[in-house]
């Protein structure tokens, strides 16, 4: 494991940010794939994310993201739901095409 020490969060986020569009850029393959955290610790991380995005120096048309969790019972809609999460605070702000967003269903009828 792999242990970085920041000053404050800002910073913390802006290296992960950093780290991530690096890594996006120098991807060799077709498609990028991106495992994405919920809650409010990536929160930082997901503005420079989206600020990248905004200057023109990172498109994600070509990521794919899995998030690995949600609340059952609850839909996109709903703003306490991890969906929803994702979507205010990152797609809706960038150019990733919504097949490529892999998330739960809350409302799914078989969990399994």
């Amino acid at each position: 494991m792999r242990v970085i020490i920041q000053k404050n969060y800002d910073l913390m986020s802006t290296w992960v940010a950093l780290y991530i569009k690096q890594k996006i850029l120098q991807s060799k393959k077709a498609k990028f794939v991106l495992g994405l955290p919920t809650g409010s610790t990536p929160i930082g991380v997901y503005k420079k994310l989206v600020e990248f995005h905004q200057n023109g120096e990172l498109s994600f048309k070509n990521v794919i993201t899995f998030n690995m969790d949600e609340y059952v019972g609850l839909g996109r809609d709903d703003d306490q739901s991890y969906k929803y999460f994702m979507f205010d605070n990152l797609f809706d702000h960038i150019d990733i095409p919504e097949e490529n967003i892999n998330l739960l269903d809350g409302l799914a009828e078989d969990y399994e």
